[in-house]
């Protein structure tokens, strides 16, 4: 029996797939299994029971990952998952940057008291006039989950797309428009392109990517979007462009003290992902990789450790083993094993950076004093019994 506590509310098309094996608790110190949205992890005591932590969305800057690897703590997130939802939300961007629909619902507001207000509105509305998408060119930085959907939905609208990712999966690519032209630098986006959006992950060579180097290569009037992280973009720099017409139009999903100010930006309240469908497929997704971890050992989209997977366990006996990435590890481990003369059926060991991940499958379930044997070896973290 595995007790989950939930700091958020969760989609009830996600808690609704727990087994009979399953209890939800009130009481964080009695939980192996954590569900979270938006609660701020980093102040909390994590207890010692603890196994595991699913993000039902995709960004983890809530969560505490290293002092989680250091405690054996799985933190799991659902990439993809509210994917088409900040999709939709970034074309939506796209369109209320180049027409100004905005600043036209905002004066219909003003005027809405008026017994003229129809006369007004036909006299007043050339000066919220925009422009088409239609042939326009789009760079999009990151061609994963969401920005190659994007890319993909602007070339059936009849745009010029132009994408740029290194690091760009080969299932991703697959499913490219073959139209959308690849470039290898993202600065060569910025000469062509009349809107430029961004779907990279927060690091420290995206960090303020876009600054005032990078704005001063743009075309005049450029539109950004901005549905990725608050810190790709330098606010002071993007303020400093919208002032002198350099940037036409900057929309964020992150709005913040300067953004929420600053002219020439539409600042939307973090809607990408709130949508019912995205809700649901992020909570289902971190219910099932909670179960499957609880109960059979595998990791998938681990933030903290690395994937690894061996199905259920058709053995005996599993040992799964959270530990540093130190040299010798495993045959430390494996030594551990034989010396109780058990048999490994099966073996995955994979590392993610200083931490790693073993899974053993035996043909005998492991004794008190090979578990034991093993907590006290040099970097081990956590030691579980699956079966």
């Amino acid at each position: 029996m595995y007790n989950i506590h939930y700091l958020n509310k969760i989609s009830p098309k996600g808690t609704a797939l727990w087994s009979e094996d399953y209890t939800v608790t009130d009481e964080l110190e009695k939980a192996q299994g954590l569900l979270v949205r938006s609660a701020n992890m980093h102040e909390m005591h994590l207890p010692e029971n603890l196994l595991a932590v699913a993000r039902a969305g995709a960004g983890v800057n809530n969560i505490p990952l290293t002092s989680c690897a250091e405690q054996g703590i799985v933190v799991f997130n659902t990439p993809g998952a509210n994917a088409n939802s900040v999709m939709e939300l970034a074309l939506c961007g796209m369109l209320l940057a180049c027409r100004d629909v905005v600043g036209g619902i905002n004066w219909v507001q003003s005027i809405k008291g008026s017994s003229e207000i129809a006369r007004m509105v036909e006299k007043g509305k050339s000066q919220f006039a925009g422009h088409e998408i239609r042939q326009k060119s789009l760079g999009v930085i990151g061609l994963g989950a969401v920005g190659g959907p994007l890319a993909n939905a602007a070339r059936r609208l009849g745009m010029n797309v132009y994408g740029c990712d290194p690091f760009i999966s080969i299932e991703a690519a697959w499913h490219l428009d073959s139209h959308i032209v690849r470039v290898k630098d993202r600065e060569d986006l910025y000469s062509q392109c009349d809107i430029l959006s961004l779907h990279v992950p927060l690091l420290d060579d995206t960090r303020q990517m876009i600054n005032a180097e990078a704005i001063s290569k743009m075309k005049d009037g450029v539109i950004i979007l901005n549905f990725a992280r608050d810190l790709l973009v330098d606010d002071e720099a993007m303020a400093a462009a919208l002032a002198s017409g350099k940037v036409a139009r900057y929309v964020t999903d992150f709005p913040n003290e300067k953004t929420a100010n600053m002219p020439g930006c539409i600042a939307i309240p973090h809607l990408g992902a709130s949508t019912e469908e995205s809700e649901d497929n992020c909570a289902q997704m971190a219910v099932r990789e909670l179960m499957d971890y609880l109960e059979n050992g595998n990791i998938a989209n681990s933030v903290n450790y690395p994937a690894c997977d061996m199905g259920p366990c058709r053995t005996a006996g599993r040992i799964t083993i959270l530990h540093r990435n130190i040299p010798n590890s495993l045959g430390r481990f494996t030594a551990a094993i034989a010396g109780e003369d058990i048999n490994i059926d099966g073996l995955v060991n994979k590392s993610r950076g200083e931490y790693a991940y073993t899974m053993l499958d035996l043909d005998h379930h492991p004794s008190r004093e090979v578990v034991e044997g093993l907590k006290k070896i040099n970097g081990v973290l956590r030691v579980r019994v699956i079966k």
